[in-house]
């Protein structure tokens, strides 16, 4: 059995040499195959160029680029090699990226293009270890002199495999001969993720993590050789990564898009996917797409439309019931459910079946006539979203992991989906539910989630301090979320324990630093930044009390009493102005950390209620108490 992803890999690729691996669009927007031996070939090239340039194993190489073909060469070429990816995406700032390339000790990265050359070269005196750079696009004229200028020797992606190829040539089976040498327990990259402080955090994945779930998943949701997955997902991300890694083992084939509404469906219509990953987000779009083109439809059309609609939330509560695909979190009666079930069942089935053939099957057609099943995870999936998709007969399994468990815990069963859960744990993985004591709890009690399993990671890169307050001894890993286990095992996910918030396209979002940047507005005392598995971040914003008593005093503005003026327009346009302000590009923010919306409050948090005795914030506590406040400003 392979002990390593390169390894899984290369029987793979005896078992299967002309099946295609990848699908990637040329110039013209038209996919092109590459077969699984095509692939380890261009990948032998690389990884001896890689050689020729000084790698070698138990280095670390950084990767930053978005999704492509050549990612996936380059990350098998490097952990084949034995040695350790560390990724990240093209929407990483100049900061972060020197932070992880030094931090790590990277004296060779890959990039995808002159831009993300450009956020190296600004940050270079921080990264003094850092010798050389790889494009995968031609560099233009002109940026080697700046690079060489920086003490950054630039190469261009074809060049090294060039090199490589001749190299192979003349030592031909040197990536194989090192992939021979490779053991389960080396560390096949370090993902950084962002840590309370707002310093980032480097995750240490084996081989062997990611193995444990890649022979889970083929047989256990019938995947099978040329099975064809679309992917759109940031793929230095754990999730996309891991997805792509058991494509590999299965034998399917992976399909490169762009999470852009045209492009996406017309790359479906063209390669007609069997399943497609995604996060909330997307999936959301997705049924926002079809409210929009339902609009465009005559009143009757919609109106039937949504009749039918409820015609299929109805029938499908009834089959989950009569199926035994209900959460269960307290000891029910299958009999009675059944029984219950069955009748109102067979009498919502034939007008079902009239939806399906009216509106059902054209939505679905747009998912390509050969979609079997997508796959949610990076978030909460909204019950609305999941309740639409299971009512027109479109599946979901939705799934849940952290960057720190490679990535995955549970998932949803193909043949056996509960919604409103997460599915049960992927086969030896364990979960428990504790309560603030670590005691453990039983089915239906909520608590703080722990996990046990061979995905676990190794530990925080350099950080034996911040891997000792999550790794609990006995191989648990406290996870920081809450949830509650059914009779039958699933888990519901139902908040977090710790501060990180996940936005629904999967973004991972450290509140503190941008609470702690709102307050330095002269108007603005306390802060809590809201967003977890919605769409946008929004903000509940204290005042500093006499600084706006005296800004509208200053600005001719009356008011009855501070309450009041709180609540006026013009105070609430100021506000907003000076969180737009704080939080901005120019300050070092990401757009999606942008607050989009913010609720004034005229009372500070205070100890014992919003505040701990240690004046940190109980944001589970200020969940409940502005609950009307925090709905509000997340609804459309």
């Amino acid at each position: 059995m392979a002990q390593t992803i390169a390894q899984m890999f290369v029987e793979k690729v005896r078992e299967q040499p002309d099946a295609v691996a990848q699908l990637s669009k040329d110039k013209q927007g038209i996919f092109q195959p590459i077969s699984y031996s095509g692939l380890l070939k261009n990948i032998e090239a690389f990884a001896a160029g890689l050689a020729s340039l000084g790698a070698k194993r138990g280095d670390r190489i950084g990767l930053i680029s978005d999704n492509r073909q050549e990612w996936l060469a380059s990350d098998l070429a490097i952990v084949g090699m034995g040695a350790s990816d560390v990724p990240r995406g093209c929407d990483a700032t100049p900061k972060e990226i020197s932070y992880i390339l030094s931090w790590s000790g990277c004296e060779l990265v890959i990039l995808e293009n002159d831009k993300q050359l450009e956020k190296v070269l600004g940050q270079k005196d921080a990264m003094p270890l850092l010798k050389a750079a790889i494009l995968f696009d031609a560099p233009q004229p002109g940026i080697a002199a700046a690079a060489e200028a920086a003490g950054l020797t630039l190469h261009a992606f074809q060049d090294i495999v060039a090199r490589g190829a001749e190299a192979e040539l003349k030592r031909p089976g040197f990536y194989l001969e090192e992939v021979r040498k490779g053991a389960s327990s080396d560390v096949a990259t370090i993902i950084y993720t962002s840590g309370t402080t707002g310093d980032p955090k480097g995750v240490m994945l084996s081989h062997g993590n990611f193995l444990h779930q890649t022979q889970y998943f083929p047989e256990k949701f019938g995947l099978k050789s040329g099975h064809i997955f679309l992917s759109v997902l940031p793929v230095w991300h754990s999730f996309e990564r891991v997805v792509q890694y058991v494509i590999l083992q299965g034998g399917a084939s992976i399909a490169y898009s762009k999470p852009i509404g045209s492009i996406l469906l017309a790359d479906m219509q063209a390669i007609q996917p069997h399943w497609f990953p995604s996060v909330p987000r997307i999936w959301e779009s997705i049924m926002d797409g079809i409210n929009k083109s339902l609009r465009q439809m005559s009143p009757l059309l919609r109106s039937l439309f949504s009749f039918f609609i409820g015609i299929g939330e109805s029938r499908s509560y009834f089959r989950n019931h009569l199926l035994g695909r209900v959460p269960e979190f307290t000891p029910r009666s299958r009999v009675l459910e059944i029984a219950s079930s069955i009748i109102p069942f067979i009498l919502l089935e034939p007008t079902w079946k009239i939806g399906d053939l009216i509106f059902f099957k054209r939505i679905k057609a747009k998912l390509g006539k050969r979609f079997l099943c997508g796959i949610s995870g990076g978030g909460a999936l909204p019950g609305q979203v999941d309740r639409f998709f299971d009512a027109i007969g479109i599946l979901i399994l939705e799934g849940y992991g952290l960057t720190e468990t490679a990535p995955i815990i549970a998932v949803r069963e193909r043949r056996h989906p509960v919604l409103g859960t997460v599915g049960p744990a992927i086969e030896g993985t364990e979960i428990r539910i504790v309560d603030d004591k670590g005691e453990s709890l039983p089915p239906g009690k909520k608590g703080h989630i722990q996990v046990r399993g061979p995905q676990i990671m190794l530990g925080y890169y350099k950080r034996p301090d911040l891997t000792a307050k999550v790794m609990l001894g006995d191989g648990w890993l406290e996870t920081g979320d809450l949830g509650i286990l059914t009779f039958k095992g699933e888990l519901r996910i139902t908040g977090r324990a710790k501060d990180t918030i996940v936005l629904r396209g999967g973004e991972n979002i450290e509140p503190v630093p941008i609470e702690e940047k709102l307050c330095e507005s002269p108007y603005i005392l306390q802060s809590v930044v809201l967003g977890q598995d919605e769409r946008y971040l929004a903000a509940l914003i204290i005042p500093k009390q006499e600084a706006l008593t005296a800004w509208a005093e200053e600005n001719g503005i009356a008011f009855v009493d501070y309450e009041a003026l709180t609540q006026l327009p013009v105070v609430k346009e100021m506000i907003d102005a000076e969180v737009s302000n704080q939080i901005s590009q120019k300050n070092g923010f990401k757009p999606f950390e942008r607050i989009v919306k913010s609720a004034i409050l005229s009372e500070p948090f205070q100890p014992g209620r919003e505040l701990s005795a240690k004046l940190e914030m109980k944001r589970f506590a200020i969940n409940e108490i502005y609950r009307k406040q925090i709905k509000a400003l997340f609804q459309k």
